[in-house]
């Protein structure tokens, strides 16, 4: 029975080599939250559903803000809304909803069936918040903090590369 652990990585892998390989980043978006959402989807089912429901605040949830953002604060013009429209066709909405559905078959699998026994999930206990924190500042506590100092390393490049240079004009005044 575990048909709903690889129909999810399915999903992931499929979704995840169309993000990388699509040109349009508002369609390399949606396969990226498809992708997320299928990787929440299998850490459910492997027994560990604090991981899952992090995955879709933090991943899934950040990213859409992180979008609807940007797009409101580009505010492109009337001409990027035509061109929106005509990217947007029923076969560009087909890849997402058949992903979509395939992670709902397996999201009703999981509530019709008894979600508690083991035979249902592939681990054999539950992982819950205190074990995850427990985990990773006892045992991982070194590679948390080596992921700390380069998340600070990638922030600080990020605010580097994206500073602008002040104009003559700026400087003026």
């Amino acid at each position: 029975m575990m048909w709903p652990f690889y129909l999810m990585a399915l999903v992931a892998i499929v979704s995840t080599v169309r993000v990388v390989t699509n040109a349009n980043p508002v369609h390399a978006l949606l396969s990226l939250i498809v992708s997320l959402l299928a990787v929440a989807g299998m850490f459910m089912i492997v027994g560990a559903p604090f991981a899952g429901a992090l995955e879709i605040i933090v991943y899934a949830g950040a990213i859409m803000v992180l979008f609807v953002f940007v797009v409101m604060m580009l505010n492109l013009g009337q001409q990027t809304v035509e061109q929106e429209r005509k990217w947007l066709t029923s076969s560009t909405w087909a890849y997402p909803a058949l992903m979509s559905f395939l992670i709902g078959l397996v999201l009703v699998w999981s509530l019709s069936s008894d979600y508690t026994a083991p035979s249902a999930l592939m681990g054999t206990e539950m992982v819950g918040p205190k074990a995850v924190g427990q985990a990773l500042f006892t045992q991982y506590l070194l590679l948390v903090e080596v992921a700390a100092m380069l998340l600070l390393a990638a922030l600080v490049a990020g605010f580097h590369i994206g500073k602008r240079e002040p104009s003559a004009e700026e400087e003026k005044e």
